[in-house]
């Protein structure tokens, strides 16, 4: 795609770019509210049955994302066009979703920055290694990486790490205000957890919030691997890399039913998402619909994303994810001798 025909496809793009007021009000509410309410739910029917207590917590998980997706917007500073009360709705949000609002914020910024760049990998990505730089590890290297891609550390652990460890403490030298906002939303969810805990005890407590928190995290982890990590998805090293070109060809449209795309505010929508972070998730599909270029990404969906968790490690040669099996016979030849190609056929669908 030519320089002229990106400027072109961003500029088709800006106009959605605007936040609505009254659309993220309105959001807050059809999200908040019911995960209040279903939350308390859960709670109540634990006098019921467990298991009613338990679907009724997988159902709250699904709102805990859509609330996720309202903090995603409001550290691209896309949720309201005043900027205090987006701190502070992402603030909000963070307590809820127990993720750092201005230390997302960075982090995440970064993650835009470099999607899909090879050089600059590291800070708010899935950790991913090339075919070469797994040849070259070390055999500690390489199980760390194996296990790391395990789906169930991935997603079975990832959760747990996430919101016990990770999005507890602060990255080394954070400035006062992320720093201080990390401080503010861990005392938040800490009072709030005492609260709780001493209004329905610690036993109906965890019943009802540790199922919300585990599937909501691996839901969010899952979405977020998803939509970079199929087939043939584009990276490149920082002297090829193209910005326009790792929004769309390095983020996929990830097609979901409708209730599924409702829950998680329409982030399938990711290429339009990385090529303009500044458009709200309520705007994300009509920029989609309204721009054909945008329509060519790769599509994806359940079932064809199930794929994806073949992928392991990219292959520069190829331009392609591959599979742990593709590349065994790799350590038994020289360098010069290594041509892999995925086993797997294309999941695309245009």
């Amino acid at each position: 795609m030519s320089k002229q025909k990106q400027a072109q496809l961003r500029k088709s793009v800006a106009p959605f770019a605007a936040s609505n007021t009254k659309s993220s009000i309105f959001q807050l509410v059809n999200t908040i509210v019911p995960f209040f309410l279903l939350w308390f739910l859960a709670y109540q029917s634990l006098s019921v049955s467990i298991w009613l207590s338990l679907a009724l917590s997988v159902v709250t998980a699904g709102f805990v994302v859509r609330t996720f997706i309202i903090f995603h917007d409001c550290t691209h500073m896309s949720f309201f066009k005043n900027k205090k009360a987006t701190r502070i709705v992402g603030t909000i949000t963070g307590i809820i979703t127990h993720f750092p609002f201005e230390k997302w914020k960075r982090d995440h910024a970064i993650h835009h920055a470099t999607s899909s760049n090879l050089d600059k990998r590291g800070t708010g990505d899935v950790w991913v290694m090339t075919v070469e730089e797994y040849r070259e590890a070390s055999f500690w290297g390489r199980l760390a990486y194996r296990l790391y891609r395990n789906p169930i550390v991935l997603f079975g652990l990832g959760p747990i790490y996430l919101f016990l460890v990770s999005n507890r403490f602060n990255r080394k030298g954070p400035k006062r205000k992320e720093r201080w906002n990390t401080y503010l939303i861990n005392f938040s969810i800490a009072a709030i957890y005492a609260l709780l805990i001493w209004a329905i005890g610690w036993q109906a407590f965890l019943l009802v919030q540790v199922p919300i928190l585990f599937v909501s995290g691996s839901l969010g982890i899952w979405l977020f691997y998803v939509q970079h990590q199929f087939e043939d998805s584009y990276f490149e090293n920082e002297s090829e890399w193209d910005y326009v070109k790792a929004a769309v060809d390095g983020s996929s449209y990830y097609k979901l039913p409708k209730v599924i795309e409702w829950l998680t505010g329409s982030i399938g929508y990711h290429h339009v998402h990385h090529l303009s972070p500044r458009v709200p998730n309520y705007n994300l599909e009509k920029a989609h619909e309204s721009t054909p270029p945008l329509q060519q990404a790769t599509t994806i969906t359940l079932a064809s994303s199930l794929k994806s968790i073949r992928f392991r490690l990219y292959d520069e040669a190829s331009k392609t994810f591959v599979s742990f099996r593709d590349v065994k016979e790799l350590l038994k030849k020289p360098t010069s001798q290594v041509t892999v190609k995925s086993s797997k056929p294309s999941f695309q669908e245009k």
